[in-house]
């Protein structure tokens, strides 16, 4: 394991941080003064920063089924409750892998290991996050297709990777991206409020089985598979749509033609080029030569003399 990450792992620095005290001569393996980055530590070796000996935690990840009005932090001026609460005094120092807001509730994965949090967390990685959604009007398959084509929100562009209803109340939205209330934003802009949200799903692991407010810790098996699951590509899932509804939601060839959100606009005074059959009524141009030169009659002996 290199250097860096090992302190990582030992929760001295983060590996940027532990790079800049290696570098600083901070470090010492076995008596020696350590500056090389790319040093692999052994498990029988003896590392100390700043005189004092250092060593990895153990690796542990639980899963805990948060209860609505609960906050995820490890404390809170208003004296409120945190998820820390729901968790016994050995599990207090590990951090949890994301958030849900204190209305949602559902499945969180808490643990000190630095390299699972930035593989669930990173859009890039491909960890989706499922939740079921209910609200406050009936939803429409219309809906489902915005939530996945996406919109500008406070927090910035927001998009569903996949949206599906279960009744006309309730629907499921994946996720990949973890932008603040995303899911309340999205559909507040839709017109809607929500009235429950669950997270059901992180990758493989489904919430069911896992009482309110209860835990599990899971086995080393477990936690490979989070790094070996391949990430999913996006797609729009929800109930078949019937013809005449399925015309009605294709754009017109012109609107489909119109720039993206995001997309910046045509510079001014750009003007498309003009097609060959030109609208003013001129003769198209030929195809056997460029403009203002003739091809040559079928009678001609040779090239033409320039003079």
């Amino acid at each position: 394991m290199r250097l860096n990450r090992y302190l990582s792992q030992c929760g001295v620095a983060s590996r940027r941080g532990a790079e800049e005290i290696i570098l600083g001569g901070r470090v010492s393996i076995n008596g020696h003064i350590i500056k090389e980055l790319a040093t692999q530590v052994q498990p029988e070796d003896k590392v100390v920063v700043d005189g004092s000996p250092v060593r990895t935690e153990t690796p542990l990840v639980i899963a805990l089924n948060k209860p609505k009005g609960y906050l995820c932090s490890r404390g809170d001026t208003h004296e409120r409750m945190t998820i820390y609460d729901l968790l016994p005094g050995k599990f207090q120092n590990l951090h949890h892998v994301g958030r849900l807001d204190k209305e949602s509730e559902g499945l969180l994965l808490l643990t000190n290991r630095g390299d699972l949090s930035h593989r669930l967390i990173h859009p890039s990685q491909g960890a989706e996050k499922e939740y079921e959604v209910v609200v406050d009007q009936p939803l429409t398959t219309e809906v489902m297709a915005k939530l996945v084509k996406g919109m500008m929100t406070e927090e910035g562009f927001a998009r569903a990777e996949r949206a599906w209803m279960d009744t006309a109340y309730r629907a499921h939205i994946v996720l990949k991206m973890g932008l603040k209330r995303q899911i309340r934003m999205m559909l507040y802009y839709l017109g809607y409020e929500v009235e429950r949200l669950t997270r059901t799903r992180i990758g493989w692991l489904q919430l069911k089985g896992l009482p309110k407010g209860g835990w599990k810790e899971l086995t080393a098996t477990e936690v490979e598979r989070f790094f070996k699951e391949a990430p999913a590509k996006p797609a729009l899932a929800r109930k078949p749509a019937t013809e005449k509804e399925d015309r009605a939601e294709r754009p017109s060839p012109a609107a489909s033609r119109k720039p993206k959100t995001g997309f910046k606009p045509k510079r001014e005074g750009f003007k498309p080029r003009r097609s060959e059959e030109s609208p003013r009524g001129d003769k198209p141009r030929s195809r056997s030569g460029p403009p203002g030169r003739r091809p040559a009659s079928k009678g001609a002996k040779g090239p033409r003399k320039r003079f």
